[in-house]
């Protein structure tokens, strides 16, 4: 009755409409990239350093603009990326996952994969900052003695929007999407309204025009303008990360039929606008709005910066989710909000880190202009990063001829690594922080890992070998007493030490005894058919190899009903869940991890969440055992 195959199950049919499906995806998806109008034209033109730049510099600008969107976000990611899926998943974590499982032997790749995804919590961080407070500079236009007020509503709403995650967000979703679209609606019209205004920003199309406004500054110009163009495609990696929740077909429409339309429509009537003479101080983008409808604008803009903060605040906690399954982080809680959607989830700790962190970039920075200095560095990096792995899999996944591959890598990382040495140029004026947090989470990633290594290979060191335990029982010298215990083991082989220890102090055995190892697969979910492989290893006890995928939570007495279902000898309502609790000292020898390194890792196990948590186990029925390891 054992299962020895592992593998990916096809993703469930999706049963909504592909526009229904595009439509929901409006609020996930695009709130980041969508909301970028509101400060990236402003930002780029910024550094010219006039308050009327030249048609040349205007009609540059938007022309990078464009072209950014289109080989960034259409072709790489649009395009390539969201053809490589790990089982129906996105995102860096799941590429980086998905080489493993092929090319484990890799470990630069997985490091390459390790700094991008720890970024993207920079990233996470910065985001509902410069949205919102971009979103309510509009104030300042509909009467200039609110300005005062936006720093202190900007914190208001970011603090009501980080204290509403632990309500879960399956109620507010439904609404994401239908004010999404009205919001590229809305920017849509406002741009056709300055186009028609001065159409001959259309020339903007026109690559040679950006290619000769980038090469005309020259220095560190030339940089600065990069590093603001590249404003407009921060929220490109959601479209790969939320390649699960949708389907690639629903975020293509969504894509190429509003959300990119738009986005041309707004920035050209942005530049239309400054073309046509009007001063760039203040937020181009209120500009083109009529002043009695500034605003309901500033309320619209307001709500559309809300929900594409949501969407980066939920992608930390599904990334998180991801990260510990895969054994890259230590256990946190984590709070399912919703019985309908697996997705649904809410994690405390990353939540709260993320508003102080976030609050702090509001309050010192003052200003979205300000922020848009910090803005961009964590997710560059990202991006290049996201650039090596699709490389690779292009080459030992899809076996693509190695000369195309190396074109398209050398095309991307080109433009990747331009974006990553402008916004290098932020480090100072505060991209240091996203960095900083970026790198501490690495760092908290490398440490996990090698701690969790060394604890595997002293728990290797202790087993005992199955046949000592095998001949006990057969010989009758070992009792049995009613019930089924259930152990919870690192090893997946022998008999791992906490049924030694459980032996050793108890001198008996339940009537059924199953050696649970939990496995996390290299893919987002494993299908039922291949959950579980059972072996007896002695009379009524049986090993069990639990799989489950790095989008999934693992729930054992879930598993033990379906085993009683299956016809084997397990009692449900009589169990004693057996669990480890385990801490670590450092070795004597001199031969085990740093002392840093273990110190720390120390301090991550005792401030894990419970495995009682972890594993849904009731509390009234598990009995811990407290283990010792020294590495």
């Amino acid at each position: 009755m054992a299962h020895s195959a592992i593998e990916a199950p096809h993703p469930a049919p999706i049963h909504s409409s592909v526009p229904g499906l595009s439509l929901a995806a409006l609020g996930v998806v695009f709130g980041d990239i969508g909301t970028s109008p509101l400060y990236t034209l402003k930002t780029v033109l910024d550094v010219t350093g006039t308050e009327r730049p030249e048609p040349a510099a205007i009609l540059g600008a938007l022309s990078l603009i464009l072209w950014t969107l289109i080989i960034v976000t259409s072709l790489k990611y649009v395009t390539i990326a969201l053809r490589l899926d790990n089982g129906g998943e996105g995102g860096i974590l799941a590429l980086m996952a998905l080489l493993r499982r092929t090319y484990a032997q890799r470990k630069s790749l997985v490091m390459i994969g390790l700094f991008g995804a720890a970024l993207v919590y920079g990233d996470a961080a910065i985001t509902p900052a410069i949205s919102v407070m971009s979103a309510l500079e509009g104030l300042n236009i509909v009467a200039p003695h609110l300005e005062r007020y936006v720093l202190p509503a900007t914190v208001v709403v970011l603090v009501a929007l980080f204290a509403a995650q632990q309500q879960g967000t399956e109620r507010i979703g439904r609404l994401l999407g239908p004010v999404m679209l009205i919001w590229f609606a809305t920017i849509s019209l406002l741009g056709l309204r300055g186009i028609v205004q001065h159409p001959e920003v259309l020339w903007a199309l026109n690559p040679a025009v950006g290619l000769r406004y980038l090469f005309s500054g020259g220095g560190i110009t030339t940089l600065l303008v990069v590093g603001g163009v590249f404003l407009c495609v921060t929220g490109a990696e959601a479209l790969y990360a939320d390649l699960g929740h949708f389907g690639r077909a629903p975020i293509r429409l969504a894509w190429s039929c509003l959300v990119f339309p738009a986005l041309i429509l707004n920035y050209a009537g942005q530049a239309a606008y400054v073309l046509a003479g009007a001063p760039v101080e203040g937020n181009i983008f209120y500009h083109l709005c009529p002043e009695p409808l500034v605003l309901p604008l500033v309320i619209l803009a307001t709500a559309a910066t809300v929900i594409a903060s949501q969407a980066v605040i939920t992608g930390a906690f599904s990334m998180t989710r991801q990260a510990i399954q895969l054994g890259l982080l230590p256990r946190l809680q984590i709070i399912q909000t919703s019985a309908a959607g697996h997705g649904q989830i809410y994690l405390p700790g990353v939540n709260w880190l993320l508003m102080v962190v976030t609050l702090g970039l509001a309050i010192s920075f003052g200003s979205s202009s300000n922020l848009a200095a910090a803005y961009g560095i964590a997710v560059s990096t990202t991006m290049l990063a996201t650039t090596v792995l699709l490389s690779a899999a292009m080459r030992e996944i899809w076996g693509w001829p190695l000369p195309a591959v190396i074109l398209i890598a050398i095309g991307f990382a080109t433009v990747d690594a331009g974006f990553m040495s402008a916004n290098a140029l932020k480090i100072a004026q505060g991209g240091w922080v996203p960095l900083l947090l970026g790198a501490f989470i690495c760092c908290v990633m490398l440490i996990w890992q090698s701690g969790n290594d060394a604890v595997q290979k002293q728990a290797d060191e202790m087993q005992i070998p199955i046949g000592d335990i095998v001949t006990r029982i057969n010989s009758g010298a070992v009792p049995r007493v009613p019930g089924t215990a259930v152990f919870v083991a690192r090893l997946t082989r022998d008999v791992p030490p906490i049924v030694v220890w459980h032996l050793r102090h108890i001198r008996s055995l339940h009537d059924s005894i199953v050696i649970v190892n939990v496995i996390s697969e290299l893919i987002p979910y494993v299908a039922d058919d291949h959950r579980t492989e059972v072996r007896e290893i002695a009379p009524q006890v049986w090993r069990v190899h639990a799989h489950f995928g790095f989008m999934e939570q693992p729930d054992l007495p879930a598993l033990l009903q379906r085993a009683h279902h299956r016809g084997y000898p397990v009692d449900p309502s009589n169990v004693t869940y057996f669990i480890g609790r385990e801490t670590v000292v450092s070795r004597d020898d001199g031969k085990g991890l740093p002392r840093l390194v273990e110190r720390i890792f120390s301090f991550l196990l005792r401030n894990s969440s419970e495995a009682i948590e972890y594993f849904h186990l009731p509390r009234d029925s598990v009995v811990e055992i407290g283990r010792q390891f020294a590495i």
